[in-house]
């Protein structure tokens, strides 16, 4: 299939600027694969879906606080630092992305802090934007790590509008969350509250949990016609022996099997093995998931409404089929609902 498939228009005012008052109430379009029907509901109502011994799987991923903001020296520019990931621990090397590239070359050093705190210098150029950062600070790990905190903020994608405040602190991220190292939240898992979790379990739905840190390259537009041509970024990601135990088990009894969200699905699909089980690995995947493609893992998929253009839409499209994906995004446009990180859930069942 080609990229200009994949293209809608999207009307600026259904992007969410800010999360419903609950997680739960957010709505949910209910998408059948099947039949083609498509209902309007709200996310608790996902409990009408599954019953007991379904399993849903999420990804445990925890977003910290990446985007900081700092000055060069001599000049005092501002300079926006996005931490993408740590390289090496005890040399606090970072791969960072800088805007404004064009000020940041070699050997710049970078100044945080209203007193500055803390200091960086850039020792490499690794992409037009991207860099490679040492922070030059003699303390141990977990002052360092309460440093970042301290001078980061929340990574809001850039299509919200406003500046991040403490609700996001807690609303950017999964209840669920465990394992920090992603840039970006697994959305589709914003939707569940604890209460929710708690009224899944009584009516007996499982929870497995895989851990894939959501770098910044899943929301990058596509910029290839041809999409056998595109590479996605590698992603750290984790399935230990207990998810596999719990989805397998699930599995072999004819249960249901949920991905809660497009980065749970791209963990799956990278470790399975040839009865279409789950298996144990950990590692790094760069799998690109476009029509036609089969499903190996999971029956259903939870995600929120996504970008034109994107890895995330395409996948959808693959798993729910073309012409349906592509009718359910006109039907949410035309019901205006509420698109991407804060937005609104649509599932596939």
């Amino acid at each position: 299939m080609k990229l200009s498939q994949f293209r809608f228009d999207l009307p600026l005012n259904l992007i969410a600027q800010n999360p419903t008052k609950r997680r739960e109430d957010s709505r949910m379009m209910v998408v059948h694969r099947k039949t083609g029907q498509i209902e309007n509901k709200h996310f608790k109502d996902i409990l009408d879906y599954f019953d007991d011994k379904d399993v849903f799987v999420v990804n445990n991923t925890k977003v910290f606080p990446a985007r900081m903001y700092g000055n060069k020296e001599k000049t005092g520019a501002r300079i926006e630092v996005f931490l993408l990931r740590e390289l090496n621990k005890p040399n606090r090397l970072w791969d960072v992305i800088v805007d404004p590239a064009r000020k940041i070359r070699v050997g710049n050093k970078l100044y945080f802090g209203e007193n500055d705190e803390l200091v960086a210098e850039v020792i490499d150029n690794t992409t037009s934007r991207g860099r490679t950062i040492r922070f030059l600070w003699d303390d141990d790990d977990e002052s360092f790590k309460k440093m970042l905190e301290f001078l980061g903020e929340t990574p809001l994608p850039k299509y919200i509008k406003r500046k991040p405040d403490e609700e996001d602190r807690e609303r950017y991220q999964t209840v669920y969350a465990k394992h920090e190292g992603a840039v970006a939240a697994p959305t589709a898992g914003l939707h569940f509250s604890n209460e929710l979790i708690k009224r899944c379990e009584i009516k007996g739905i499982r929870f497995a949990e895989v851990t894939l840190h959501t770098g910044l390259g899943t929301f990058r537009p596509i910029e290839v016609e041809d999409l056998s041509k595109h590479k996605m970024d590698a992603e750290y990601y984790k399935i230990d022996d207990e998810a596999c135990r719990i989805v397998n088990k699930a599995k072999e009894t004819g249960h249901r099997i949920c991905s809660i969200g497009t980065t749970t699905m791209r963990a799956m699909e990278s470790s399975f093995t040839a009865q279409k089980l789950l298996k144990p690995s950990e590692g790094w995947t760069n799998i690109f998931i476009h029509p036609p493609y089969y499903f190996n893992v999971a029956d259903s998929l939870v995600t929120n409404f996504h970008l034109p253009k994107t890895s995330l839409l395409i996948m959808v499209c693959a798993f729910a089929g073309y012409d349906l994906a592509m009718d359910a995004y006109k039907k949410a446009i035309k019901d205006k609902y509420r698109f991407f990180s804060y937005g609104d859930a649509m599932i596939v069942i």
